[in-house]
């Protein structure tokens, strides 16, 4: 059966309406913005490892220390090993209670460095060695990289949202079963007080 030109002018503005429609709604824009989210996730991880990997050096610098200091070196061995072993893969990214996990075990591990840091301080000679000036300078670099990870990927994770929730893109999103991401949020505990400075100036 041979279509009129009318007919086939008639599927021709169907099929481009359709397609028009799916672009429209999300259907195209919405993986490609849950990818980037999980591209800048996967920058997360890689900076929390490579934080992780400098443990080990800093560790052993500050070995030499004080033996009175073994408890808080021992708590931050512990805390790297708590941190490794959470993983939250790309697939993770909207289960709000690993999201939680994950950040709990990289805020625990910030603050046992962070105690390592001070007490090592506490050593004049320690802080003149080259191996512990190299490293310190190292784990801030480190920390900084994490922010910007972290920065990015709640960007990215906003960018997402916002896409999966508003009209007429949560349309695709609904269709794809698309569910928002979960950022990351790391709490410093006491944070939400403010410091007091009585007594200190």
């Amino acid at each position: 059966m041979r279509l009129s030109p009318a007919s086939r002018i008639g599927r021709a503005a169907l099929v481009v309406g359709v397609t028009a429609s799916l672009a429209g709604c999300g259907f195209n824009s919405v993986p490609t913005k849950q990818e980037a989210a999980k591209a800048k996730w996967a920058d997360v991880q890689a900076a929390f490892q490579e934080r992780a990997n400098l443990v080990p050096n800093l560790a052993a610098v500050a070995k030499g220390a004080a033996t009175q200091e073994k408890e808080i070196l021992t708590g931050v061995v512990e805390a790297r090993a708590k941190a490794t072993s959470v993983q939250v893969n790309a697939s993770d990214l909207n289960d709000p209670a690993k999201m939680q996990q994950f950040q709990a075990a990289q805020s625990q591990f910030g603050d046992s460095l962070s105690r390592l840091l001070v007490s090592v301080e506490r050593y004049p000679d320690l802080k003149s060695i080259v191996n512990y000036q190299m490293l310190q300078s190292q784990l801030e670099g480190q920390e900084n990289r994490i922010r910007i990870s972290v920065r990015d990927y709640n960007a990215a994770v906003q960018d997402y949202n916002t896409e999966v929730r508003t009209f007429p893109t949560m349309i695709g999103a609904k269709l794809r079963g698309a569910d928002p991401l979960v950022p990351y949020q790391a709490t410093t505990p006491g944070a939400e007080v403010a410091p007091s400075l009585e007594g200190k100036m």
